[in-house]
């Protein structure tokens, strides 16, 4: 397996074979192959800059590279500092929206 900071390991071409999807990969790839995942980004982009979420996280990034002295601080500190605050810190009313939008999209295409 391949693995990353960001993302869970990558199954090899073998170990991908012998096993079905799992009802989150049969889901991630039907909202990919349908372009459903690129507007739900879009979307959570959107309503992340509209109540400053962005500009939060940004604050949390210029602060900790200040205090950490701006040559000592590499990105995966800033990921491995920011991630948690940042999840916890999304609006209850986004993560609604977003949520309500993927159940809909499922219930579509169940329906065919």
């Amino acid at each position: 397996m391949r693995a990353s900071i960001n993302r869970p390991p990558t199954p090899s071409a073998e170990e991908d074979r012998d096993k079905e999807p799992s009802l989150e990969e049969a889901i991630n790839i039907k909202l990919v192959e349908s372009g459903e995942k690129e507007k739900l980004m879009e979307l959570l982009r959107e309503r992340l800059v509209e109540c400053g979420w962005r500009d939060e996280m940004k604050a949390l990034c210029r602060a900790y590279a200040r205090k950490k002295g701006r040559n000592n601080v590499t990105v995966d500190d800033l990921i491995h500092v920011i991630t948690p605050k940042g999840r916890a810190s999304v609006p209850d009313s986004v993560k609604a929206e977003l949520l309500q939008r993927i159940r809909s999209f499922l219930m579509s295409t169940s329906r065919r």
